[in-house]
This record gives C-alpha cells, sequence and structure tokens, in this order.
C-alpha cells in the first residue's frame, strides 16, 4: 500500500459507507494489495466484504467466475476479462459494486503486453467499464499505481452514479 492510496481508500470507504454500498475486489497482479489498502481504514468492515486474489489465469475462472472462453479469446490482460471478473466477483458475494484488475508487473511481458500494461474493471448492478493504464516504473511502482488507480475508477463509479 502507498500513500496514495491511503486517502483514497479512506474516501472510498466513506463514499460507500454514507451510501449504504458494499464492494468486493478480484486481484491479479495487486495480489491483495487493493485489499489491504480498503481493510487499513477504520470502518472498511461496513462495506468491503472481501474479495479474491486470482493471480493465476485458472483462478480468473475458479474464484471469480470468468467464463474459460473469454480468457482464451482475449486473454488475461484484457478489457473483457477485468470486466468479468468484477461482475463475477460481484455476484459471487452479493456485492453492490465490484473492482477488478489483471495487467502486467514486470519485469517481463506477458501475452505480448509490456510491464505496466494494467486493466482495471468495475461494475454495479446496472453496468461494467473497463480502463486501460500504462504505468510506469518498477514492479512496485506498478503496482502501486494499479491500487491507486483502482480506488479512483471505484470513486469516480460511485460519483457518476
Amino acid at each position: 500500500m502507498t500513500a496514495d492510496a491511503d486517502p483514497l481508500a479512506a474516501r472510498l470507504i466513506a463514499r460507500l459507507r454514507s451510501a449504504g454500498l458494499t464492494l468486493a475486489t478480484s486481484e491479479s497482479l495487486t495480489g491483495g494489495l487493493i485489499g489491504a489498502a480498503l481493510t487499513s481504514v477504520p470502518g472498511a468492515s461496513e462495506v468491503y466484504l472481501g474479495g479474491a486474489i486470482a493471480y493465476a489465469t485458472a483462478m480468473k475462472t475458479a474464484l471469480s467466475g470468468v467464463d474459460p472462453d473469454v480468457l482464451e479469446r482475449y486473454g488475461a490482460v484484457s478489457s473483457e476479462t477485468v470486466t468479468a471478473m468484477a461482475t463475477g466477483i460481484r455476484l459471487i458475494t452479493g456485492a453492490d459494486w465490484a473492482v477488478a484488475v489483471s495487467g502486467v508487473a514486470g519485469p517481463t511481458e506477458q501475452e505480448g503486453h509490456p510491464p505496466g500494461t494494467v486493466w482495471i474493471g468495475i461494475a454495479d448492478e446496472r453496468s461494467s467499464r473497463a480502463q486501460r493504464c500504462a504505468f510506469t516504473g518498477d514492479r512496485a511502482a506498478v503496482r502501486s499505481q494499479t491500487v491507486a488507480g483502482a480506488l479512483g475508477m471505484l470513486l469516480t463509479g460511485l460519483q457518476d452514479r
């Protein structure tokens, strides 16, 4: 977790709490860092239900409900996969909102994608959407930027509703 994520996590927890909404996560390259950022905030248990660490491609199906055909057709690092991860974990947990991340932390490429290529997806009961990010720096920096990006995307999504 980074200093950049701390205020974002606190703002997100406060926003969810005030709206009476719940959240779940499905994380790949961050390996639980989003959940750690959220649970570092006092009162997170009122809104954060938990999540899955779907690090290996097969775990995206087993833990987050992603159709294996989606993974085969689009790969683990794709818009389709993160939206399926977010939708799947939301349905599995019964959360109002969900966020999912998948990408390449580095140091080497994956599926032809360079390090820093990250997809963030969010879902609620009405829709899902994804955003491609091109983060820079070493492995730790990419993972840190992904956490901040995911929390920020959720905050924006909540404002749009």
